[in-house]
């Protein structure tokens, strides 16, 4: 079949991609495709598709469908689904249309990379070829990842299936009604591409200096550091998908199929996602390598303001571009514009819960229902984990200059529930936030955001999760470090004694307690939890709470409140196969329960 009818397919087919304005090489199809891929900048933006399209959620939104927020956007589709609306004709976490469609476009790229001239230097052109085709093979397997986690699931028969896997474009002669490939299927594709891709691509985007230093498959073509190598390969293309990043696909994937939820159907373990994760850090030296600041990268201002082009600081593995503009779709002071308390000019819109509230430890590292913590339900955010002050916003702060209040008592539209835009749970989300930021509109000051794919705290997390799994809390198998040493460092870093840690050193249950719950805290509102509590199975009907905060003869009384409910089933820890889809295509399997 003509490589014209793949790509009017992939521009145009409803079913793989209701917005077709959102496909970056639309500009181009007054061309054919023959032409587009005679021209390197036109082809080039078929692989742009790939980057355009990432899936990563950049701001805080799913969250509220989880135990952790609520939100005063009552209108939310997400927080309908959280209340019981989640159907596989209603599912705003679908992924199944943008993520095949960008499949789509990576596969017609794959076909036609190596016929492009991107360089009329044969040198040169060898090494664009090789690094284009190795960014196209990770964009593919990271789209596979997200259609795992998303659509995955065990089918009533008792199959753990994940979708189907394409590897060649798909036309309009094309067989669409495919079966499922299995979970394991999908997990050996996706090292297959992260594998092949590691081979085509540089670790890390970095100007050589010395032609030694050019790897040897290079040499043997005459490639020179200054003349061919920086070309391709320097720091020009940082934040293009690197060998790095590919890695961490691979090892995020190896978690995902490991955990809970799937290992029964994978072939995967705890301890080989230890090892694929442990390849990352060891490009940092491990847990020496954790930046001591990390726990509020988004308020490192003098860093983040001092970032070159697609550089990176410590903490932040793969970030997208920064951005300081007014705009209601920019990233300059959107997030503040969303989240400030209404005296600040914001509309309140993440509430963080009393749930997530009372996760955060003494201190002292000691849960608050531990009697050694030291707690205090009539004075509750004394003495607390100093990272609870960093994240959210809660009655008595000052921040920005001005005391909150969100007591009923309070004299502003900040009080709970005083507006529409007041919040619902009494606190307001703080992280992710600069304070430097103004959100009046009659004098608007952004600053400098941009939005994270992958933090190695996160890494740092997987780790831990992973090799107490696989060698207990202390155990550091052949890799060097333990799940303990981890969380000792997470809490150094934040300023959290390690009492309690090392009082449950010996009970791996407690430990994996401990790790679930660090990684709700350091993660929060970075749309993890909701994926957390699916694949470890937790309860996801837990009520969300609030704090009523009232005040008499200047003393004040904390009362919790139940806010929102949360109803999900069984069959909802694995999301649902669109129901269009099913209807469509009989060889395709919906998950069961749906």
């Amino acid at each position: 079949m003509k490589i014209k009818n793949i790509l009017i397919l992939a521009v145009l087919a409803g079913s793989f991609c209701a917005c077709s304005d959102l496909i970056n090489p639309s500009v181009q199809n007054a061309q054919s495709a023959e032409q587009m891929f005679e021209d390197a900048a036109s082809a080039q933006g078929i692989l742009g598709y790939g980057y355009a399209n990432l899936p990563f959620e950049t701001k805080s939104t799913t969250d509220i469908a989880t135990d952790d927020a609520v939100t005063n956007e009552l209108g939310s589709s997400y927080r309908s689904m959280a209340q019981g609306t989640w159907a596989a004709n209603n599912d705003p976490m679908s992924q199944w249309q943008a993520r095949r469609i960008t499949i789509q476009y990576m596969n017609i790229f794959l076909q036609n990379a190596q016929n492009v001239q991107w360089s009329s230097d044969p040198k040169r052109q060898a090494m664009f070829v090789d690094k284009l085709r190795g960014e196209a093979l990770a964009l593919r397997a990271l789209n596979m990842y997200y259609l795992l986690r998303n659509h995955a699931g065990w089918t009533s028969d008792g199959r753990l299936l994940g979708v189907p896997v394409i590897l060649e474009p798909e036309g309009f002669d094309s067989d669409f009604n495919q079966p499922r490939a299995t979970f394991q299927e999908c997990v050996n594709q996706i090292y297959a591409d992260v594998d092949e891709a590691m081979s085509l691509l540089p670790f890390d985007y970095v100007q050589l200096t010395d032609d030694n230093a050019v790897p040897q498959k290079y040499q043997a073509l005459g490639v020179t550091y200054a003349q061919e190598y920086n070309v391709v390969f320097g720091d020009t293309f940082r934040g293009r998908i690197s060998g790095r990043i590919a890695q961490t696909i691979k090892a995020l994937t190896a978690l995902l199929a490991a955990s809970p939820a799937y290992a029964e159907g994978t072939e995967v373990t705890y301890a080989d996602a230890a090892r694929e994760v442990a390849e990352v850090l060891k490009h940092i030296n491990g847990v020496a390598g954790m930046d001591p600041t990390g726990y509020r990268w988004f308020m490192e201002k003098k860093t983040l303001d001092a970032l070159g082009s697609g550089e990176c600081p410590p903490e932040i593995l793969w970030r997208g571009s920064m951005n300081k503009g007014t705009e209601d779709y920019a990233f300059g002071l959107n997030q503040e514009v969303q989240n400030y308390p209404p005296t600040l000019y914001g509309n309140g819109r993440i509430n963080p819960t009393q749930n997530l509230v009372d996760a955060f430890p003494m201190a002292n590292g000691y849960p608050i229902t531990d009697p050694s913590s030291g707690y205090s339900a009539s004075d509750p955010y004394a003495g607390r984990d100093p990272r609870l002050a960093e994240y959210v916003l809660y009655n008595g702060v000052t921040y920005n200059g001005a005391q909150i209040i969100t007591g009923t008592y309070s004299s502003d539209n900040n009080g709970l529930n005083k507006i529409s835009t007041s919040t619902r749970t009494g606190y307001y989300l703080r992280k992710l936030l600069r304070d430097d930021c103004n959100a009046n509109p009659s004098a608007q000051n952004p600053q400098y955001h941009y939005p994270v794919y992958i933090r190695y705290t996160e890494i740092f997390l997987a780790y831990a999760e992973a090799a107490n799994e696989a060698y207990g809390p202390t155990g550091k198998g052949d890799l060097g470090y333990s799940a303990y040493d981890v969380i000792k460092a997470l809490h150094d870093r934040a300023g959290v004694g390690n009492d309690y840690l090392d009082s449950i050193q010996g009970d791996q249950d407690k430990m994996r307690e401990l790790i679930r719950n660090e990684r709700r805290i350091e993660l929060c509102f970075e749309n993890k939890r909701f994926w957390d509590m699916r694949r470890w199975k937790l309860d996801l009907t837990e009520t969300a709470k609030g704090m009523k905060i009232d005040q008499t003869g200047g003393a004040l009384q904390y009362t919790v409140i139940d806010v929102e409910p949360r109803s999900y089933a069984d069959h909802m820890y694995y999301g649902p196969i669109p129901e269009t889809e099913v209807l469509k295509w009989s060889n395709l399997d919906q998950n069961k329960g749906w």
